[in-house]
């Protein structure tokens, strides 16, 4: 933040003029969400509704203005707002994150949905959400799917903790099993029979390696890379998954993966090479070829 706009923070109160500050500055530093991100940050700072500050209706004083300069300062050094604030919106629910965690994004919806259109047609009695980080998928469908069984995996400890305060924050904490382990290992235990699903959801690390530094300084500088990077070409992950698939699906039982740009063809043939009998590919709503799903 510069010395002048500094200076011009110590008189200001109204809330109004405290956003238009804050957008500046973050305009100055080359972020295109500038006034939204000002907005949140200041309500965040005040513990106000982003309501009341945008209609004029509230002051900053001045321990809050000081809140309000540190936010704006990890936002200016490209700190993503989510963990900032410490938390993120999904399929209408508020999550818990954490830099532990991928920040779950609107792309990764269209698992969910295409998820609940399928439980339309097939009951859906065991799902499997591997690789959860904060728990997005499966806690949007233990919401929605209250007789479903739901596995949640995950290699990180520290993210199966926040999956399940997230799990326990919207009353879901028993409808879902929480494993740690690296991909099908998180299901393997002594004695233990083989679990099989009538659907496996999964969002993958899928950044190519060379790919990494091209990423935004938000993506590449604060969200944890054992969640991005997905080997040489980006598909490692899949290949691992795909793998085990055979083992893991009911006769009739699908998958579905996020994928990133221009995976789609391959994902949809790794599914192929491992066995399922249709392939087909869905879209976002960027019009971007978003999700990859197949029938075993």
């Amino acid at each position: 933040m510069s010395t002048a706009i500094a200076g011009q923070y110590a008189e200001l109160k109204p809330a109004r003029t405290w956003l238009e500050l804050g957008a500046r500055v973050l305009a100055q530093a080359g972020i295109e969400s500038a006034t939204l991100d000002a907005s949140l940050l200041l309500a965040e700072a005040c513990g106000a509704e982003r309501a009341r500050l945008l209609a004029g209706l509230a002051e900053v004083k001045p321990g809050q203005a000081l809140r309000f300069k540190s936010l704006l300062a990890r936002r200016v050094a490209r700190e993503p707002v989510a963990y900032i604030l410490g938390r993120k919106e999904f399929f209408s629910m508020e999550l818990l994150v954490s830099r532990r965690v991928l920040i779950p994004r609107p792309e990764t919806e269209t698992l969910v949905e295409a998820a609940l259109s399928w439980a339309r047609s097939r009951p859906l009695e065991r799902i499997l959400d591997l690789g959860t980080g904060c728990g997005a998928i499966a806690l949007a469908l233990a919401r929605h799917l209250p007789e479903a069984q739901i596995v949640a995996t995950d290699i990180c400890a520290a993210a199966l903790a926040l999956a399940r305060r997230n799990a326990l924050r919207l009353g879901c904490a028993e409808r879902i099993e929480f494993r740690r382990g690296d991909l099908w290992s998180a299901l393997e235990g002594a004695g233990e029979k083989p679990q099989s699903f009538d659907l496996v959801l999964a969002n993958p690390p899928y950044i190519a390696q060379g790919d990494f530094d091209r990423l935004p300084p938000e993506v590449k500088s604060y969200e944890p890379e054992i969640a991005l990077l997905g080997g040489a070409d980006g598909l490692a992950y899949y290949r691992k998954i795909a793998r085990g698939l055979p083992g893991h699906l009911v006769s009739g039982g699908r998958v579905a993966f996020e994928v990133g740009l221009e995976q789609a063809g391959h994902v949809a043939q790794i599914c192929r090479q491992a066995g399922a009998r249709d392939t087909y590919r869905v879209r976002d709503l960027a019009g971007v070829e978003r999700m990859v799903a197949a029938c075993f």
